[in-house]
């Protein structure tokens, strides 16, 4: 399995994240969670890996899995790209590391 992790500073972390799962689940599996006072969690299913977000402390973390290095490159391009769009007044950059994030 490979996999990447990054961290993507805003303070609507939470707001990008469901933004982000509602538009992915027009076409895929994504679930999200909102609950109050508490980290908001989300999980899409691209067929060819997996992404789980959690919005926390004004971060949006994403956590991407794929069987192969292929699927994991398409699915993090998919997620930077998504979320460069809809973040565009913040500027905001996604900045991978490979890996499971530590603690995790």
């Amino acid at each position: 399995m490979h996999s990447a992790h990054a961290t993507v500073r805003s303070e609507k972390a939470g707001r990008y994240l469901v933004q982000l799962c509602k538009h992915f689940a027009h076409k895929i599996p994504a679930t999200w969670e909102e609950t109050e006072g508490e980290d908001t969690k989300g999980h899409a299913d691209f067929g060819i890996g997996t992404c789980d977000m959690t919005a926390r402390d004004g971060a949006l973390l994403l956590a991407c899995n794929a069987p192969d290095e292929d699927g994991l490159g398409k699915v993090k391009y998919v997620l930077e790209d998504h979320i460069v769009r809809f973040g565009w007044k913040e500027e905001l950059k996604v900045d991978w590391q490979d890996g499971t994030p530590a603690g995790a």
